[in-house]
């Protein structure tokens, strides 16, 4: 079972690096959590690493201004993996073609721009979904809107065999208290209608893997038994690090905290049975990071 604990420092002596989850732990989609920041900056303070692992269909350079923006302390992070690096690899190997139909909003159109590490990256084009060769989905165009409007261009994409790339895997975030569809709704869609969806971010291996080798890039080797990872996804993040063999601490008060009953910290009766249905045992859980 799952031990619930008061604060990180509780644990933190275990690990040399922290994956961390962004939307739900260190800010909700509008501003930065205090405790968090703290949390984060006393890990790095005692010789920590802290990698910002998100499912976020931005490129870092993204993530990073929306960090800024939303009052997350630069002194709180080392380094970022996101699911659109993963994804943006991909499609420039040419995993869907070059001739792709976009879903997203105008703000994830950086998706698109080129991608220097790699030596013959495919030429994108985007087109309307009638010439596509394949789907690029960031995101739904209105986050609000009702999902059933994609029906007619799945089917229709579905009978011809493309793929879809997902660039954010989560179903849905809470932005403030409004909660909003994501990427992995539609590629979730698309795949029950019998298309065939791609993943790259959490809890799918390549997200990972590069956050891995931005650590390693960094000029430090860390073991795997010695990396936390920790999330509010419970499909997402807990499950990848289970998948990962990784240690992870559930942030119960994110997107499951009706279920688990949480205020200041989870119900742990509510928290046993959630996590029963959930078929997953992460190693700690906490309301909040702090």
């Amino acid at each position: 079972m799952t031990a619930v604990i008061e604060s990180l420092d509780d644990v933190s002596d275990r690990y040399d690096a922290l994956f961390v989850d962004l939307w739900g732990c260190v800010h909700n989609g509008v501003e930065a959590y205090t405790n968090a920041n703290d949390s984060l900056k006393k890990f790095r303070a005692n010789g920590g690493k802290v990698v910002l692992v998100t499912n976020s269909p931005r490129p870092r350079s993204g993530v990073e201004k929306q960090l800024i923006k939303f009052g997350v302390d630069p002194e709180a992070w080392d380094l970022i993996a996101t699911s659109g690096d993963s994804a943006r690899m991909a499609m420039f190997q040419g995993i869907v073609g070059n001739k792709i139909y976009f879903i997203g909003t105008p703000y994830e159109e950086n998706f698109f721009e080129p991608l220097n590490v790699l030596k013959r990256p495919v030429n994108i084009e985007r087109v309307p979904i009638d010439e596509a060769e394949g789907i690029v989905c960031t995101g739904p165009f209105n986050s609000l809107e009702n999902l059933d409007v994609y029906l007619s261009d799945f089917e229709f994409a579905r009978k011809r065999g493309l793929k879809l790339l997902c660039a954010n895997p989560d179903i849905i975030v809470d932005r403030g208290n409004v909660r909003e569809w994501c990427a992995g709704a539609l590629a979730k869609m698309y795949t029950d209608l019998g298309g065939e969806s791609l993943y790259f971010g959490k809890p799918f291996q390549p997200i990972y893997d590069l956050a891995r080798r931005r650590l390693s890039s960094s000029g430090v080797q860390i073991n795997d038994d010695r990396i936390l990872a920790i999330g509010d996804g419970i499909t997402t993040d807990i499950l990848g690090a289970e998948k990962e063999g990784i240690d992870s601490l559930f942030i119960t008060g994110g997107l499951a905290a009706l279920e688990t009953g949480t205020e200041e910290q989870p119900d742990q009766v509510l928290l046993k049975q959630y996590l029963k249905e959930q078929k997953l045992n992460p190693a700690f859980s906490i309301g909040y990071l702090r």
